[in-house]
């Protein structure tokens, strides 16, 4: 490597030297990434200091385990990352299309093209490929009653790309209908208490309903048991009155005996205070998390009260229907038929902690998806289409329209597209060339397809209701041309941090 010595311990890379260590950074981390793309994709291994272990094939979660040394590949690592994080997939796709755009230009530039004339012709093809997606995506009206069928597709495609296909498309139901009601992690403590209740009317407050111990040390001194009955009356008085107070607001808006009455508070409720709600026929939960306190007035309607004095109505909140359930050993209080069911709890059960991790993320996934889908009205079609789609048009269309070498930067933005396609097929343990070859041919003859992972064979996505999101895709077209010019026109690496320093 050329080394020019600015001073003793700074380290330059410089002209060619700067260019092929961003570019094989960025051939590394795909070569890592590329295994687990598509539903036929492997599984990562990530094994913590403790000896944790965390299996996954989601691409976000990998870039921020994982310990990257180098600075290019933790640049594009968080460039992926955002990609999650702005619209929840499309991680993994992000670093392959680096990668295959920084592989494509590697070729030109060893052939003495200057890295210059590839970032003008990436700039022109990353322009036309996003009008490309614009009149390719497929408008879905989402309306009052959104389309349930598009949805699931749309989320069968996202979780199966993460877990396997039962799984998964048991899965996309559940994740399509998760607009349905809370679930507590905790049951009632009183044994006496209602097991279910419906038409409840739900008090959600933050107020100490126990005794607490007064603060300054004091002693009591009594000669008779009278004397110190009347003290522990007094000492509970204050709890009870509280507790009394609650009683009579049930009383007042449950007087036509078909309605019930909920208590969930954040504080905790001592027995003798349990006993007497349990007595009123009202169910009570203490310790309830602090975010499930926000979600349940959302969910519910009313608000939260930190004080049972002038209770009203007006702050009780509504649901049809509250039960216990018990799963394992834990249980658990489920909230359901409520005024806004806008926010929801997907209960997961597997028999280990990463397991139960893996579907959690696949969720997130396949939640985001729906989401992505409902906000952009709109939908593009999977297994490759697109990619294959899109490099015919930069080829027959785009690139005659422009003069001079820019031509070669377009090229390549267009090879490079196929990597999705590529990647799919050889996850799938087919022969990448054929299936290329295959795929191109079909969209020369006009027709859109995308590939069938288990034969090889070209498929119509519509048919096999294999969707992806249209902003996801947006935003790969959009973000990696960009970073794979910057990398590209890098020409000095000077290593000179304090950090970074030779030992001397």
């Amino acid at each position: 490597m050329s080394l020019r010595v600015l001073n003793p311990n700074a380290e330059v890379l410089n002209k060619s030297a700067a260019l092929h260590m961003n570019i094989n950074a960025a051939k590394g981390l795909q070569d890592v990434l590329k295994t687990n793309l598509g539903p036929k994709g492997t599984i990562k291994m990530l094994v913590g200091g403790a000896g944790d272990i965390k299996l996954t094939k989601d691409g976000n979660t990998l870039l921020k385990e994982m310990q990257i040394q180098n600075p290019t590949a933790v640049m594009i690592a968080r460039t992926a990352v955002a990609q999650d994080d702005s619209s929840g997939d499309g991680t993994t796709s992000t670093v392959i299309f680096i990668g295959e755009l920084m592989k494509q230009s590697e070729r030109y530039i060893d052939e003495g093209m200057h890295p210059r004339v590839l970032v003008d012709g990436f700039d022109i093809a990353k322009r036309a490929t996003l009008e490309f997606l614009e009149n390719f995506k497929t408008h879905v009206v989402m309306g009052e009653t959104p389309d349930k069928e598009i949805l699931k597709m749309v989320g069968r495609t996202a979780l199966r790309t993460k877990l396997y296909e039962g799984l998964a498309d048991q899965l996309s139901d559940i994740v399509v209908n998760a607009i349905e009601g809370l679930v507590l992690d905790h049951g009632s403590r009183h044994p006496d208490t209602k097991r279910r209740a419906e038409n409840c009317y739900i008090l959600t407050c933050n107020v100490s309903l126990e005794y607490e111990k007064s603060e300054v040390n004091a002693g009591f001194f009594y000669s008779t048991a009278e004397q110190r009955e009347t003290m522990v009356t007094a000492e509970r008085r204050q709890v009870d009155e509280k507790v009394q107070q609650i009683i009579e607001l049930k009383n007042k808006v449950c007087s036509d005996n078909e309605s019930n009455f909920v208590v969930i508070n954040q504080k905790g409720i001592d027995p003798p205070s349990l006993d007497l709600l349990a007595r009123a026929g009202i169910i009570a939960l203490r310790r309830a998390k602090r975010r499930n306190m926000e979600r349940l007035v959302l969910a519910c309607g009313g608000e939260a009260v930190n004080s049972v004095d002038n209770l009203t109505p007006d702050c009780l909140g509504w649901a049809g229907l509250v039960y216990e359930h018990v799963l394992g050993e834990e249980k658990y209080t489920f909230v359901e038929n409520v005024k806004n069911p806008h926010s929801c709890t997907i209960l997961i059960k597997g028999p280990n902690d990463h397991t139960i991790a893996q579907i959690k993320d696949a969720i997130r996934d396949g939640l985001r998806s729906i989401k992505n889908t409902l906000e952009d009205e709109a939908v593009v079609l999977g297994a490759g289409a697109f990619e294959v789609a899109a490099r015919q048009h930069l080829i027959n269309n785009v690139k005659k329209t422009v003069q001079g070498r820019a031509q070669v930067g377009i090229e390549a933005f267009a090879d490079a597209l196929l990597v999705v396609p590529k990647t799919l097929a050889e996850n799938s343990g087919l022969d990448t060339q054929d299936v290329i070859i295959s795929l191109k041919n079909e969209h020369e003859n006009g027709n859109i397809v995308g590939l069938n992972h288990h034969t090889g064979e070209p498929i119509d996505p519509q048919m096999e209701g294999i969707f992806d999101n249209y902003s996801v895709k947006r935003q790969i077209i959009n973000s990696v041309p960009v970073i794979a010019s910057q990398l590209l026109l890098v020409d000095e690496v000077i290593r000179a941090g304090r950090n970074m320093r030779k030992p001397s």
